[in-house]
């Protein structure tokens, strides 16, 4: 069964569009959910919870319909929202223990299992501390500890690092990454920091203005940039990179430093650059093809994404002009 799977959703607020004509399927497992600040992430994870209702589309997270099964699904699922959504006057296991209330666990068991999960994350001599008094890690913690408190099945956390110093967002991603590890808990990790998704996702989906830009997992995306290497040589190449800029060819770092990261054009491999350096007489001393990150996995996306948008709205007008 996919973890998610929706159909042409979209979503807006007024005149904007948050999400549009969204379609996913994903497999159960650890998936990162990226773009810019209003791509459109924190929608995407409202309607899938059933809290925003699209205003198209259909869909199942679990095998529930997005549109009518938020009761049901709300015992599988654990959420941690961005905001701190937090009650000032209750203590800290009478906030968990109130999230197992809602989630709809019997009282008791909500109220055993809340010591439980505020003791797994580190939380256990503040239990009886009023919240007002917590620091934004401890708070952190605390929402992490409400998802978790009746035992889901997926978890679904929204900017968990949010805030946090590099020490505390440290602690933080290994609190999950061991949870991942011990549970074998899927878990939907909604962030604009591509470094939190590169280190704890096997999938990913990039967002790009309430659309999808990209999304599977992170070793089939990274494969669609096979042709960017790292070159070094130890002559005069002014000749070949001059070459390799004409055909086409991205010089992007360090040209003067005796090496350099080159992309090459479609339809190029390394039969015709060597060809270029013999060419030139350039000696070249290393070329290792370079392993995209998950930031340049982004920016190549989005970019291409943006570019589409660009060349269908000239399309657009071009032809709007001729009908006029």
């Amino acid at each position: 069964m996919s973890l998610v799977e929706i159909h042409h959703v979209s979503r807006s607020y007024g005149h904007v569009k948050a999400i549009d004509d969204v379609s996913l399927s994903l497999e159960p497992g650890t998936i990162g959910l990226v773009g810019n600040n209003g791509a459109g992430k924190s929608t995407l994870l409202k309607v899938l919870l059933g809290l925003l209702k699209p205003d198209a589309g259909s869909g199942t997270i679990l095998g529930f319909d997005i549109l009518h099964a938020s009761g049901a699904l709300r015992g599988r699922v654990g959420y941690m929202p961005e905001s701190a959504a937090i009650v000032p006057v209750l203590k800290g296991v009478e906030f968990v223990t109130l999230s197992g209330d809602l989630y709809g666990m019997p009282h008791r068991d909500a109220r055993r299992r809340a010591h439980e999960v505020l003791n797994y994350v580190g939380l256990g001599e503040l239990r009886y501390r009023r919240l007002e008094e917590y620091s934004t890690g401890n708070l952190q913690r605390l929402k992490l500890a409400a998802a978790l408190v009746h035992d889901p099945q997926l978890l679904l956390l929204d900017e968990p690092t949010n805030g946090l110093d590099p020490t505390g967002r440290l602690a933080m991603l290994e609190l999950i990454e061991d949870l991942i590890a011990e549970t074998g808990k899927s878990v939907i990790l909604c962030t604009h920091l591509l470094g939190d998704v590169e280190r704890l996702c096997e999938q990913v989906v990039v967002l790009h203005q309430g659309t999808v830009a990209r999304a599977g997992k992170m070793t089939t995306l990274r494969a669609g940039a096979t042709n960017r290497f790292e070159l070094g040589w130890q002559s005069d190449t002014k000749a070949l990179l001059e070459r390799l800029r004409a055909g086409g060819a991205e010089v992007v770092t360090g040209e003067n430093a005796g090496h350099a990261t080159i992309t090459l054009p479609n339809g190029w491999g390394t039969k015709q650059l060597f060809q270029l350096a013999r060419e030139t007489g350039a000696v070249l001393t290393h070329l290792k093809p370079e392993q995209e990150d998950l930031e340049r996995l982004f920016f190549r996306v989005t970019t291409a994404e943006a570019g589409a948008r660009m060349e269908s709205t000239g399309a657009a007008a071009e032809e709007a002009a001729r009908g006029d």
